[in-house]
């Protein structure tokens, strides 16, 4: 009989839980960690192609030499397991690591500086909460000077503000979503846009497209200028590209895009796709 009671007593422990992430205030904080890691597109970037999820060592050819996808998983040695919410907020949103390290801007804490600190911590809940994954990060390959990682602070007072979701959804609306997701977690701009010669994004050609996207592709342009295809599209045909990235003629996007549809875009929901339509159909030269 006591041994019953036991059993019983300790299948009661699991039915509750030991963890605050059974608690429902959690479960619904990492379903929205996980709404915003595929916003980010988080996948496309930290799981190489027969890799372990988040471990990094994606492989990305710049003009400035070759960069390594860091480990993101839970891991407290080769991951950011050990990191404080400070130590993540600070990495996304100022481009410094712990030690204070100055990230490269290949990792778009350019455009994740204009997230909400809500969003940024349900990621972190949702990326604390999957497997860590031990694997050490590969250095990058970089030309000289771009391999003297202290020359960042340089660049980054000639190329970045950081900045916040100000401004951006302050009115509640469709476009506000809109240009909240294409800025921010989306960050559209990072393949979209030209960069300067110092690899920073040429903000007077704004989503304008890019000759020298990931991998040497070329971008294009996704703003309404007349140049540009997308700006022949009705709403719907720009949704529906999103979604499953087949275009107005029955096409297929391809290259990083197929990527982007896969891991972010195409797990939208039908509201923020909407609110992206909205924002980019107001964009126009």
């Amino acid at each position: 009989m006591l041994r019953f009671l036991i059993l019983v007593g300790l299948l009661s422990l699991k039915g509750t839980g030991n963890s605050v992430a059974d608690t429902g205030l959690d479960a619904q904080q990492l379903k929205r960690g996980e709404y915003v890691y595929h916003v980010a597109g988080c996948a496309s970037c930290h799981t190489a192609e027969g890799g372990a999820p988040l471990a990094g060592g994606v492989k990305m050819a710049t003009p400035f030499g070759t960069f390594y996808t860091p480990n993101i998983s839970a891991d407290s040695e080769t991951g950011i397991g050990a990191w404080s919410d400070a130590d993540f907020i600070r990495a996304m949103t100022r481009g410094e690591s712990p030690r204070g390290q100055h990230y490269y801007p290949s990792f778009p804490y350019t455009s994740y500086t204009h997230m909400t600190r809500q969003d940024l911590l349900d990621l972190k809940r949702y990326l604390d909460a999957q497997p860590a994954i031990t694997q050490a990060n590969r250095a990058h390959d970089l030309r000289f000077p771009f391999n003297i990682r202290s020359l960042l602070s340089v660049w980054k007072m000639l190329n970045f503000d950081a900045g916040s979701c100000s401004g951006f959804e302050q009115d509640g609306s469709l476009r506000a979503r809109g240009a909240y997701l294409v800025n921010g977690p989306g960050h559209c701009a990072e393949c979209h846009s030209p960069r300067n010669w110092f690899g920073g994004l040429d903000k007077r050609r704004f989503l304008q497209g890019n000759t020298q996207g990931p991998d040497g592709e070329s971008v294009p342009g996704i703003t309404m200028d007349q140049k540009f295809r997308v700006s022949r599209w009705p709403e719907e045909d720009l949704i529906f590209s999103l979604q499953i990235g087949m275009l107005p003629d029955g096409d297929f996007l391809g290259g990083s895009m197929g990527h982007v549809i896969d891991n972010s875009t195409g797990r939208m929901s039908d509201e923020d796709l909407k609110a992206i339509a909205t924002y980019l159909r107001s964009l126009e030269d």
